[in-house]
């Protein structure tokens, strides 16, 4: 693992100053160049003194030439540095162990050139989004930078290298002095952090610098289009409305709340994590906090204790997904930060709460070896029937199980707890069981294919199959609607719950809400479900669902836009991805806000006193489908490590040219690209914390199957790929940086 560094100059500590001038100890007459063997590196004056004064032979010979290094003449040793200060004085400090990892191998090797020159990034000449400090210039990666050289009275060609945190390469630019001086500008990337340059001439070392600047990223997308250039920041607006935080039993906790509700459910905070990744540090304390809370049974409440507001813990009875969503909780979470401490103190939690689902009677339908929940609307936690009375006399609808309880198979609970089971499978494989990893993934495809089997109609998943009395394994009879012709929006959430379908399937999930945009019925696809229920079927109790139209109940959802346009791009329907972004991005550039449903008429939902206009569950949607779908940044490890990059900006006539930057803030994992057509080419120029990544760039309609590709400037082989009616060139890299151009 690269290592950051910790400080401007991390590999120096200083020990003590021996100022060795007048009261330096001299040479020996006749030796002013002390050879070492077969060392390429002598030690002359003032060095050769100052070396003997602090120990001489112990310290053995030099490990670099005598080089000009942060303004400073310097001379490096296994366990001290020289460095020539003013008034003919040397100062010799303490080298840390392990140093010479931490500093680029060139400088070890090279001859000092006999010009002296200085390094420095002038703040002047920073670009947005880079800033300078009383102690450094933190930059943004692939910003264009100028880097300023002085050096002493020579004119010519010069070379600098740079190497990033990590001390990996990261680019070397060619200029040309005159005069003295020169300015040259570069592209920074690689591992955040401090930044080494060493500055060549005639291939000798004539400066460098060990902290020329510091490399930070922050997310951003900038594509000259404003509708989708406003996205991000307009969604970070959003989502930072929606935090909750308070103290539990001595531990902060900190999450996302419902855009409906101030409390802090498992459900809300673990599909908001598609957007807060990219700016919240706090990733673990609420699921610490449901780990905390969770039963005997192994299953989890769905709202967490909330002191001031005098809530306890509580299950919603009908519910059945909270088991999967805590898994992908945790997945995500180590995902972001890269600590497998997350995943295994959460192992026994996950393990117990997969078990429970699927083995206690009350969730598990050991006949058709399915999940089951009462008959509510999608994974809402309201049940099928007329108004009633809550335990405290109000109206209300059943959100408890009795006699009247209609019990079936719901698919988004089951493609969720597939979903998770391959989750799963990865987790106990990286911890180290293979065998329980297998386990996992048979089950996984186990309950898709009895789900298949059961509830997938040829274009999208039946909302509700029937698992009790003489109706069992059929439809649900409802006065006044086709419940087989029912979609709902964990159809639109299963296109992106990794490979739990087959590519047939998501095309025709995609197919099917395609099929009813309709802009004279709504002005979105983006029901809840479609076609909604009859009024009163759901016993709202006068609240907004009882109607068609309203909440869940055939409301326009942008969370279902969201993962549509998500599960779009992913399933070659790249236009009609960047169409729904490009229509939720009008919608709150109009208004300023967003909604958890709106009605079909584009009135915008109210659900209760408690409703904001800062929807995080649309929106987060929405910000994923952007990032993950359009620019393609989809990360399939941990710290983007294991990255599938496919920039699908190729689809988007008018995007000329993107820069995107993708930082998960509680890490320092991200990626960093700029992409660009010409009327014949397209080019890629990536960088970031990745080690492997597998590159797909979307070809424009047209495009000749006989490429010329190049790699980092040589020749290389890619492949075509073909998904539905787009084609994608593919090719492999790796380390971290790639430079991709594309010609026919």
């Amino acid at each position: 693992m690269n290592k950051r560094k910790t400080s401007s100059r991390p590999w120096r500590i200083i020990l003590f100053f021996l100022l060795l001038s007048a009261c330096a100890t001299p040479a020996p007459p006749g030796e002013s160049v002390r050879r070492f063997g077969d060392s390429p590196h002598a030690l002359a004056e003032p060095f050769l003194s100052a070396w003997r004064n602090a120990g001489g032979e112990r310290l053995g010979p030099p490990r670099s030439a005598a080089i000009w290094l942060d303004g400073r003449k310097t001379q490096l040793f296994d366990t001290v540095r020289l460095e020539a200060g003013g008034l003919g004085g040397v100062a010799v400090e303490r080298q840390p162990e392990n140093w010479q990892q931490a500093v680029p191998p060139p400088l070890f090797g090279l001859e000092a050139a006999p010009q002296q020159a200085s390094i420095t990034v002038g703040s002047s000449q920073l670009a947005v989004g880079q800033r300078s400090t009383n102690e450094q210039v933190i930059v943004q990666p692939l910003q264009p930078l100028q880097v300023n050289i002085e050096i002493e009275g020579y004119s010519g060609p010069l070379e600098l290298r740079l190497f990033d945190a990590g001390v990996r390469p990261a680019g070397v630019v060619s200029g040309t002095a005159q005069a003295g001086t020169a300015a040259l500008e570069l592209l920074p990337r690689g591992v955040l952090g401090s930044q080494w340059a060493l500055l060549l001439v005639d291939g000798k070392l004539a400066g460098a610098s060990s902290n020329l600047f510091t490399l930070d990223a922050e997310t951003a997308l900038q594509t000259g289009v404003p509708d989708l250039d406003l996205l991000y920041p307009k969604i970070r607006a959003f989502m930072e409305q929606c935090v909750t935080s308070y103290e539990l039993d001595g531990f902060a906790v900190r999450g996302y709340r419902s855009p409906d509700n101030p409390l802090l459910w498992l459900r809300d905070h673990v599909y908001q994590g598609r957007g807060f990744r990219y700016f919240e540090r706090d990733v673990t304390s609420l699921l610490d906090a449901f780990r905390r809370a969770q039963r005997a049974d192994g299953s989890f409440p769905d709202v967490i204790d909330y002191p001031e507001r005098f809530v306890k813990a509580v299950r919603k009875d009908p519910e059945s997904d909270l088991e999967f969503l805590f898994v992908q909780g945790v997945h995500e979470a180590w995902q972001m930060t890269g600590n497998e401490a997350i995943l295994r103190d959460n192992l026994d939690a996950m393990r117990r709460g997969l078990r429970y689902i699927t083995s206690d009677p009350l969730r598990w339908d050991a006949g058709f070896g399915l999940v089951r929940r009462p008959y509510t609307i999608d994974t809402w936690d309201f049940e099928f029937g007329p108004t009633t009375t809550s335990p405290d006399g109000k109206p209300a609808p059943r959100h408890w199980i009795d006699e009247r309880t209609q019990w079936g198979i719901f698919h988004g609970d089951n493609t969720g707890l597939a979903y998770a089971m391959r989750l799963m499978a990865d987790i106990e494989e990286r911890l180290g069981d293979r065998e329980a990893a297998g386990r996992w993934r048979a089950e996984s495809l186990a309950i898709m294919q009895r789900l298949n089997e059961l509830a997938w109609n040829g274009r999208f998943f039946t909302h509700f199959i029937l698992a009790e009395g003489p109706r069992r394994g059929q439809l649900p009879e409802v006065a006044g609607v086709d419940t087989g012709a029912q979609l709902s929006l964990s159809n639109a959430w299963a296109l992106n719950r990794g490979n739990v379908l087959e590519f047939g399937q998501g095309q025709a999930i995609v197919q099917s809400y395609f099929e009813r945009r309709d802009f004279s019925r709504a002005f979105a696809e983006w029901y809840s479900i479609d076609p909604p229920f009859p009024p009163g079927s759901y016993g709202m109790g006068g609240r907004p669902g009882d109607d068609p139209g309203e909440y869940v109940n055939g409301g326009i959802m942008p969370l279902t836009g969201g993962e549509l346009a998500r599960g779009a791009f992913r399933y070659g329907a790249e236009g009609y991805g960047f169409d729904m972004l490009r229509r939720y991005a009008s919608l709150i550039r109009l208004t300023g806000e967003s909604y958890l449903w709106y009605y079909p008429d584009g009135r915008p939902g109210i659900s209760g006193p408690d409703t904001i206009p800062t929807d995080g569950w649309g929106s987060s949607a929405m910000l994923g489908a952007l990032l993950e779908g359009a620019a393609g940044v989809v990360d399939r490890g941990s710290r983007f490590n294991d990255l599938a990059l496919t920039p699908r900006w190729t689809a988007a006539p008018e995007v000329r040219n993107a820069r995107v930057v993708a930082r998960y803030a509680t890490s320092d994992g991200y990626v960093a690209y700029t992409w660009s057509r010409g009327e014949r080419s397209l080019k890629l120029d990536l960088t970031g914390t990745w080690e492997e990544t597998r590159i797909r760039l979307l070809l424009p309609e047209g495009t000749p199957d006989t490429l010329s590709v190049t790699l980092d400037g040589a020749p290389v082989q890619a492949e075509i790929e073909r998904v539905a009616g787009s084609r994608y060139l593919r090719l492999p890299a790796s380390g971290g940086n790639a430079m991709v151009e594309v010609r026919w």
